[in-house]
């Protein structure tokens, strides 16, 4: 019994910043109606700043340093929780001000990327600014044990929580008992009544911003002893922390708080009882960080219905669809480039032309999810990977001969998806977006990352083979074959014009109804639950070609081939090409990771350090500035370049033309 309860109280210290953070996105929700999924990634900040503080003496700032001692005589811990807290107050006010003010009325797409590029911004920032190999957390809150009921205690776990349980309540006492909170909370039901009353709905949600940076940035500096320095931990910690959120409704500060301080404890037991010899070697690893997975799906079935939605002015509108129609002369125009760009590259060029047909393979289903039927996933990558991993089996224990084994592995993915996507049936929105995050996490953590369902010796994938002809990607020293090339590009070719034909012809035209409109979709005789599992098996189907491909590519797959922050990165290149077309998941593949825009920055402009900073900014400037991405942009300036020559220009015969031209020269 000692020992569980020392296990329990052990968890503690990550329960305090699932607590902390699920209360911060309640009252970040109950501000602005937007689910930060940046909330993480702000207090990783704030990490690493002490760290470098009390480890250099510098002050690192997103440009530039300021030297406020040296190695020898660093900072002081209370000089560096200060600017540690202030750090995370004003990314908080930055992102407030920058990115989700503009971003107010916009779709619920444009705030869930836009976030998702705001987490990814921060943690490329964090990756090239400080030197996160050599900085370590130092002891900030006694190092004391007491005896509890058998069990040894840290104090400063009971100290996290407790103050976990503090600024919990002091978020409550803002909310209920202060003029500014009771007003933030009546401009969550009726914007318009609070501006009346002489509010301003954005003074208001900025210091929610601030209050909620300074309680992330305080319990990560405290906590990051304990747990130590990981540049994706406290990012991810974010998914918990919805996961916790959304049991109290995204409304609840206590439930919040005390569901956070039992997940964390509850994780730390699981972790001891996968030490007993009795625990099955399948659930050894992973297991825990499984368990939001399941917490958002049930917490979202039970109450998805019952989640408030903050009242707003204005209507909003998501990017429009270009339907797409096959062209003979087009298609083979963009078959004949990639063939030539594949016969004329060689070595790490050929790698990224190959690399990037592959990622906008992925990136259509995306578009195709998201972009047609309005489904916000972000578990892309995972399907990718599933199929990828099940390739390795089909081929390397079970002979399984091309091309049946990626159509198998590809089917995996297909279930999966299905799976995933099931809480669509409830649930749209950014919670969906929870969900499939928290998936590809569970999915990354309890399968990929799991030696007793991929090992880390293994994973071979045969070479693909036909007719007796040899397409492996690899002869000798040539990276890249050109038979291999050109497989991919079929196949990838085969895959894109059966979807497009898809997309072009009456399962499009259902996506688009029930993009626009659910209800209205179900009223002309659409069966919107059949609709959204036919898109989620549809973009699954594609992500797992397109997962067998990288696996075909690398020869021997591990868990960092399909990590979520490479799915992100795509979903960032994706929406920056433009979500809603064809076009943009090209762009999305050519600018992608590893792709040729890559290989051109890391060998051309040895830039490659700088990626994902490159992906993140445009993102977030797309989201903000042009959610239509570049190819909606180039498509609107191509529909008014010819609308102008036309009205410049009528023919002299055509009916109405004298009219034009009296309109031309009144405009």
């Amino acid at each position: 019994m000692g020992q569980f309860l020392q296990f329990v109280f052990l968890g503690l210290s990550t329960g305090a910043i699932y607590s902390v953070l699920a209360s911060s996105l309640v009252g970040i929700y109950a501000a602005t109606g937007i689910i930060n999924f940046a909330q993480g990634a702000i207090g990783l900040y704030s990490v690493y700043l002490v760290a470098a503080l009390r480890t250099e003496g510098s002050l690192v700032l997103p440009i530039g340093t300021i030297a406020l001692g040296s190695e020898d005589n660093p900072t002081s811990m209370e000089l560096a929780i200060v600017l540690g807290v202030l750090s995370a107050v004003v990314w908080a006010l930055l992102a407030h001000l920058l990115v989700f003010r503009p971003l107010r009325h916009a779709p619920v797409l444009a705030q869930v990327v836009a976030s998702v590029g705001l987490m990814l911004f921060i943690q490329a920032l964090v990756h090239l600014r400080f030197d996160t190999q050599n900085l370590f957390a130092e002891s900030i809150l006694p190092e004391s044990t007491v005896d509890i009921a058998g069990a040894v205690v840290n104090v400063s776990d009971l100290i996290l929580a407790c103050v976990a349980i503090a600024i919990s309540l002091t978020l409550w006492a803002y909310f209920r008992l202060t003029t500014l909170g009771v007003a933030t909370r009546a401009g969550s039901e009726d914007e318009l009544a609070a501006r009346l009353s002489g509010y301003s709905p954005d003074r208001l949600a900025g210091i929610v911003w601030a209050l909620t940076g300074a309680a992330t940035g305080l319990i990560v500096i405290l906590a990051s002893f304990t747990i130590g320095l990981t540049e994706t931990s406290y990012t991810f910690f974010v998914i918990p922390a919805l996961a916790v959120a959304l049991v109290g409704r995204l409304t609840s500060f206590g439930i919040a708080c005390a569901a956070g301080l039992v997940l964390g404890a509850f994780q730390s037991v699981i972790t001891w009882l996968t030490t007993k010899d009795w625990w099955p070697e399948w659930a050894q690893a992973g297991l825990g960080d499984a368990l939001p997975f399941v917490i958002v799906v049930i917490a979202l079935f039970l109450l998805g219905g019952r989640i408030p939605s903050r009242g707003s002015i204005g209507e909003v509108k998501m990017p429009a669809v270009r339907i797409p129609r096959i062209r003979l002369v087009p298609t083979l125009a963009v078959v004949g480039v990639v063939v030539v760009a594949i016969l004329l590259t060689s070595g790490s060029w050929r790698f990224g032309v190959v690399t990037s047909v592959i990622l906008s393979l992925i990136a259509l289903s995306l578009v195709l999810l998201t972009g047609y039927l309005g489904q916000i996933s972000l578990a892309s990558m995972a399907f990718a990977g599933a199929a990828g991993f099940a390739l390795s089996k089909l081929t390397a224990d079970w002979d399984v001969p091309f091309p049946f084994s990626m159509l198998f592995a590809a089917l995996i993915a297909t279930a999966l998806g299905v799976l995933v996507g099931v809480p669509a049936l409830r649930i749209r929105g950014a919670q969906l977006a929870v969900v499939t995050l928290a998936a590809a996490l569970a999915i990354q953590s309890f399968v990929f990352n799991n030696p007793a369902i991929t090992s880390y010796e293994g994973n071979l994938i045969a070479d693909p083979t036909i007719f007796g002809l040899d397409l492996g990607v690899r002869d000798g020293t040539n990276l890249v074959t050109v038979r291999f090339s050109l497989m991919v590009l079929i196949v990838v070719a085969i895959a894109t014009l059966v979807v497009l034909r898809f997309m072009g012809g009456s399962t499009g035209r259902a996506f688009l109804a029930v993009r626009s409109n659910e209800r209205a979709a179900a009223s002309v005789g659409i069966n919107v639950a059949a609709t959204k599992l036919l898109g989620f098996a549809l973009s699954a189907f594609l992500a797992g070609i397109g997962g067998c491909l990288i696996g075909y590519s690398r020869g021997q797959l591990s868990a960092g081939s399909f990590t979520v922050m490479i799915g992100l990165t795509l979903l960032a290149m994706t929406y920056v090409g433009g979500i809603t077309s064809f076009a943009g998941a090209v762009i999305a593949g050519i600018i992608g990771p590893l792709g040729v825009g890559y290989v051109f920055l890391n060998q051309t402009l040895s830039l490659g350090e700088y990626y994902e900073l490159f992906a993140a900014g445009s993102l977030l400037l797309m989201a903000v500035l042009n959610p239509v991405g570049v190819a909606g942009a180039m498509s609107e300036l191509g529909e008014r370049i010819r609308g102008h020559r036309h009205r410049r220009a009528p023919h002299p015969e055509a009916p109405g033309a004298a009219h034009n031209a009296q309109a031309d020269t009144h405009v």
